[in-house]
């Protein structure tokens, strides 16, 4: 199993206009519980790849992921851009933002990565 590429694959597949989190794409990847290592993907393994990171963010909703864009605020603006609310904390209220994806979702990564043998 490559884990980065399936990170790669459920990140493309967050929706324009939500928010998801760290642990979402892990559970989503087949690894609950390897938010971190979501997150140790977009700053490291996956630096540079063209992925919707700004559409991340922590369980609470905390743009915890800011420091890693050319700007503090760029994470921000690019997620107001696309109609997502944050707040004076920095933070997206996940009840309205989140992406709440179906079970549905959730089998087709899992047949596309045995397909691809990832």
């Amino acid at each position: 199993m490559d884990f980065y590429e399936r990170v790669r694959f459920v990140m493309n597949h967050i929706p324009y206009g939500k928010a998801a989190t760290y642990g979402q794409i892990a559970l989503l990847c087949g690894k609950p519980g390897n938010s971190r290592q979501v997150g140790y993907a977009l700053n490291r393994r996956l630096d540079g790849a063209d992925l919707p990171a700004h559409r991340v963010v922590n369980a609470s909703g905390y743009l915890s992921g800011a420091a890693s864009f050319r700007t503090p605020d760029t994470q921000k603006k690019l997620l107001e851009a696309e109609g997502v609310a944050v707040n004076d904390e920095n933070r997206v209220d996940l009840k309205r933002f989140g992406w709440h994806h179906t079970l549905e979702d959730a089998l087709e990564f899992r047949e596309w990565f045995e397909k691809n043998g990832i």
